[in-house]
Parts: C-alpha cells; structure tokens; sequence
C-alpha cells in the first residue's frame, strides 16, 4: 500500500460481491476510501469488485464472511479494524437470496430463517461489534444499514411478508441503535425499491416485470449505482447531522 492510500480512511461494505453492494463499495472508493469487501460464497465477484474499486486509485482487501454466523461476524469486525487505521463507514448491505437459485427452492421456514439470520440478526450483531470500536476513534463513523421500501409500505405475498418481517427490524433497530451510538457514530438506511439485480434480469417473470414497470410513477427499475449514491451521500460530511433516518430509492413506488 503506498503512503497516500494509507492515509486514507477505509470503509467496509458486506454483500460486495455483486449488485447494490459492489456498486456502494465502487462508488466508495471513488469518493476516496479505502474499501474491505464483505463476500460470503462469492469470492470471484468479490474479486471482480475489487479490480473496479483498485481502478479508482485507492486500496481493496476482501474478506469473507458468514452474516448467518455469529462467531463469522466477530472474526470479521476483528480483522477489518486490525487491517485499517480508521474504519469510518460501515454499510451493511448483505442479504439472504430467497428469489434465486437455490434460495428458491427452500422452504417458506428455511427461507424465513435464512432473512432473520442474515438480513436482521446480522445486521444487529455486526452493529454491535463496530459500534464500540467506532466510538474510539476521534472521527466516529457512520453506518448505514439496508431496509426495504415495500416492507415500509406493505406488499401482499408469502416472500414479501417475510421480508417485510426482517427489513422492517431492521428499520426500527437502526434508528434505536442512531440513538445509542449518538454522538460520535451516525447510523442510517437505505431502502430500496425494485432494483435491476439478478432477480429483475435472470429470474422475474416478464409480466411480473412489465407490471412492475407499470406500477412504479418513474416508470423503470431502479439501478444499483442510484442505490450507490444514497450510500455514499449518508457515508459523506455533507449528511454529518443526520442520523436515525431513511433513504427510499424507489421511484415515487411509495412515500412517507
């Protein structure tokens, strides 16, 4: 690492292995950070992330880990704050794929376990392990966490009832935590819409598609690079006096 990048403060982005989180950690690293790639199984995308973040002149180490594990998680935290001198942002962007390939085929039980391991409880337990470390340093930190907008406004359906279940929990818990870890770490969320992911490209039925189109007022799917941008804004000083709040990148789908 050359003395310019390591200066630089770093930010660890999990599920970067592909869509909404390779696109944050890119977008990241263009606005200068340093990036720790979470990955899980997907070690090739992680390393394809990491050439695009390197492009932008800046530093990028993945590393794996299981948001379904505890121990994982502690292990994780541990090696990202011994590698970088300052962590300032945390995003905490991965999520259990109930919609793909063999997600799809689990059980309505595994599935819902699957999302309140992943999504929820990993979500809290990593917020947990970075809160502490990020109220040393002299910056703070900010982190942002991954909610949903139809789990906000309500969508009928067995899969979207059960990820309601956890984004919703999440929602509540990030803006609980904005209260605990207030002042020296700022803790928000991004909730997207229908975002253009693997599921929209690969797997969407395309009436369900055009019906998605239809039923969204800016008339498209979202692009994980738009989800990027709220990502970096809240990692940003130009959002240093906000926290507890979220972010819908959603085209107009819902308000409030």
């Amino acid at each position: 690492m050359n003395q310019t990048n390591a200066a630089r403060p770093w930010a660890v982005v999990t599920g970067a292995s592909s869509g909404i989180g390779r696109a944050s950690a890119v977008r990241l690293g263009q606005f200068g950070f340093n990036v720790i790639a979470g990955f899980c199984s997907n070690e090739e995308g992680a390393q394809q992330t990491l050439a695009e973040v390197r492009s932008q002149g800046v530093e990028g180490v993945a590393i794996r880990v299981d948001q379904a594990q505890p121990d994982s998680i502690g292990t994780f935290v541990e090696s990202a704050f011994a590698l970088a001198d300052e962590v300032r942002v945390w995003a905490n962007l991965a999520g259990a794929d109930i919609l793909t390939g063999s997600g799809a085929e689990q059980s309505d039980r595994d599935k819902l376990d699957a999302l309140l391991s992943v999504d929820l409880r990993g979500t809290i337990l990593t917020c947990w392990e970075v809160v502490p470390r990020m109220r040393v340093q002299e910056s703070g930190g900010a982190i942002i966490n991954m909610s949903w907008d139809l789990a906000l406004h309500g969508m009928a359906g067995r899969n979207p009832e059960m990820f309601a279940a956890a984004k919703a929990g999440i929602t509540g818990f990030t803006r609980a935590l904005a209260r605990s870890a207030a002042p020296h770490v700022r803790v928000n969320e991004v909730a997207p819409g229908w975002i253009q992911t693997r599921f929209a490209n690969q797997d969407m039925r395309d009436d369900y598609y055009r019906w998605v189109v239809e039923t969204t007022p800016l008339a498209r799917f979202g692009r994980p690079e738009e989800v990027a941008e709220a990502v970096a804004f809240l990692a940003s000083e130009g959002a240093s006096f906000i926290s507890g709040q979220t972010i819908k990148v959603n085209g107009a789908l819902s308000s409030g």
